[in-house]
């Protein structure tokens, strides 16, 4: 039996300093990782450069903002985020479901 799919839409903040990777080859990676999870991306919506209003990290004010849509299965959200924690090039994960 198929696991119904869920809507999400996520948040994410994007880190390159110190990396050779644009920006597109980092979304490109994190679409590869919601598909990884049974994930179908629907829509990419690149936000662009913002500042951030509570800095925690003197040395990063301000990062790219990117939104993905996306159908997954109940659990493809926490596992979504278990796979980012270790890419050091996705500074935040923000999941909601829509």
């Amino acid at each position: 039996m198929k696991p119904s799919k869920r809507n999400y839409r996520a948040t994410f903040i994007l880190d390159n300093r110190g990396n050779s990777d644009s920006i597109e080859t980092i979304i490109e990676g994190v679409k590869k990782d919601i598909v990884a999870v049974q994930g179908d991306v629907t829509a990419v919506e690149n936000i662009g450069k913002k500042d951030f209003v509570r800095v925690t990290d003197k040395k990063l004010t301000g990062a790219t903002y990117v939104h993905v849509n996306f159908s997954a299965p109940s659990d493809g959200p926490s596992q979504l985020k278990e796979r980012l924690r270790l890419n050091h090039s996705v500074y935040r994960t923000f999941v909601q479901s829509v």
